[in-house]
């Protein structure tokens, strides 16, 4: 069971978001939150602390008195809970409940113990509150999806409980719930920080791993069909590239093939000196989709190990304002709600996973085109030729989903627009960055699904099942079981479906 105690890591996520894994508090964590409480509360009595006894944004400038001070917090959480579009899935916010319970932890916000016991709750209990997909500018923090999220902290707005949309009072009352106490900025504390977008992000990393192991199997395993020299993978001409991703992808990709019985030696074919021919019918070389996987899944890894590093160090900051220190004795105003760092590593994962998508697509193409590859039939039709269609239709898919994710891949980090009476003047998009990202990865699963089913079509077609390499017969194996060999035409789009669910199944 992950203890809570502001040092959370990418596998603390994958344990209690996907294995669903209970939260367990450290002992520290609630007195370190309610000394926290006190001494704001008590900094704040002759003193102007912004969202304590000011208005917020640029209507920080009124005085509340100190009678409505309570109410202050309600009306923020209440107004700003405008979300809109599709509802934001349940993985993905409670990876944002979990961003945001874990900097709230820290004690550096200077909220009601209640807070972090009932957050944790929901958690456990899988109470997921209703937050919407539109809304969030990620500068003052994702204000408006995190106001939703506060919404069912206090009592209100709906939940998803049990597969079901329902009122959260209705909720809190089967599962013997109270809402938080609000006091002193509750309200301000949960909306002001850049849980929601990190959450997600850490989720799309996740993701992102997943997609890219599917990824090195698949581009295995097209390497080992089409009998392909070997030497492109070598640890000797990947050590002369000094780029660690590269030659970690040349790594697995010889271990994926370390048993096969298809790849070929360059000096058994082309260094024995039998080649007489002017022309060689034979390829010397193969496209570059099969021969520089490591120099084009290279630098995805790398750039995604980096995101998930800037990603956890956001995960384990105070990311609210203002900012309470009670070793220092003081409360400080500044910016860390802003969301810049998650949004461009959000950016820079949507490209590199764009990237991967186009690699899979053409890879699919040369299975597909019988010109290129000159061992397969059109389309890997294994029945009639011009009767039949083989994989010509799904082809049609991968095409417009990979054209889709180009368009996605442009960049939210330059697309500021001033707002809030130009307070925010300049603003991340990173929640905007982040869900953008979530489709590109989602995406990237349909192509690749479209591809492994090609790839053990092709596989059925040559009758190499018993001279592949282990993992890719054990990933045969793991496609067949859903996909069942197909000469006559048969109606696709479910075997995609149960291929992108299989591969996205994290839980396994």
């Amino acid at each position: 069971m992950p203890i809570l105690n502001g040092k959370l890591e990418t596998a603390d996520f994958d344990k209690i978001i996907f294995k669903n894994e209970a939260v367990q508090l450290h002992k520290d964590i609630i007195e370190r939150v309610q000394i926290s409480f006190d001494f704001l509360k008590e900094f704040s009595e002759n003193k102007i602390i912004y969202g304590v006894n000011t208005g917020f944004g640029p209507m920080a400038q009124y005085k509340i008195k100190d009678e409505e001070r309570i109410q202050l917090q309600y009306n923020l959480i209440r107004s700003h809970a405008s979300g809109t579009g599709n509802p934001i899935p349940a993985q993905h916010v409670r990876a944002a409940m979990l961003a945001r319970l874990n900097t709230l932890s820290l004690g550096n916000s200077g909220v009601h113990p209640s807070v972090i016991k009932l957050m944790s709750a929901l958690l456990n209990k899988n109470i997921i509150p209703l937050i919407y997909e539109h809304g969030g500018v990620g500068a003052s923090g994702d204000l408006v999806q995190l106001a939703h999220l506060a919404l069912v902290l206090i009592g209100e707005g709906e939940v998803f409980y049990k597969g079901e949309r329902k009122k959260t009072e209705d909720v809190f009352k089967i599962e013997n719930l109270e809402p938080i106490k609000v006091e002193l900025r509750e309200g301000l504390a949960l909306m002001n920080g850049t849980s929601v977008m990190t959450g997600i992000g850490v989720v799309n990393v996740l993701y992102t791993r997943r997609i890219m192991d599917w990824m090195i199997k698949a581009s295995s395993a097209i390497n080992e069909i089409v009998k392909a020299y070997d030497d492109h993978l070598s640890f000797e001409l990947n050590q002369t590239k000094r780029h660690d991703g590269q030659r970690k992808i040349a790594k697995m990709m010889r271990t994926h093939l370390k048993d096969s019985s298809l790849t070929r030696k360059r000096e058994h074919h082309l260094y024995n000196g039998n080649k007489d021919e002017d022309v060689f019918v034979e390829k010397v070389q193969e496209y570059y989709s099969l021969r520089c996987v490591p120099q084009i899944l290279g630098p995805v890894l790398d750039t995604l190990d980096s995101v998930e590093s800037i990603l956890i160090e956001e995960v384990n900051s105070a990311n609210d304002n203002p900012i309470v220190d009670v070793e220092k004795r003081n409360v400080y105003h500044g910016g860390n709600f802003h969301g810049d760092y998650v949004s461009l590593e959000m950016d820079k994962l949507k490209i590199v996973v764009a990237k991967m998508t186009m690699l899979s697509e053409r890879q699919l193409n040369y299975l597909l085109n019988s010109k290129l590859n000159d061992i397969l039939p059109p389309f890997v039709n294994l029945g009639k030729l011009g009767l039949n269609f083989g994989m010509q239709g799904v082809q049609f898919t991968a095409t417009s989903t990979t054209a889709e994710s180009q368009m996605l891949s442009n960049p939210m980090y330059v697309h500021s627009i001033p707002n809030n009476n130009d307070n925010q003047d300049i603003v991340s998009m990173g929640t905007n960055a982040a869900l953008i990202t979530k489709k590109v990865i989602e995406n990237a699963f349909e192509v690749v699904a479209i591809e492994l089913i090609t790839i053990v079509q092709a596989i059925e077609y040559l009758k190499v099942q018993d001279q592949v390499s282990s993992e890719t017969k054990k990933m045969y194996d793991q496609i067949r079981a859903i996909v069942p060999v197909f000469k006559e035409d048969v109606v696709m789009y479910p075997y995609v479906n149960s291929v992108k669910e299989f591969l996205m199944d994290i839980t396994e």
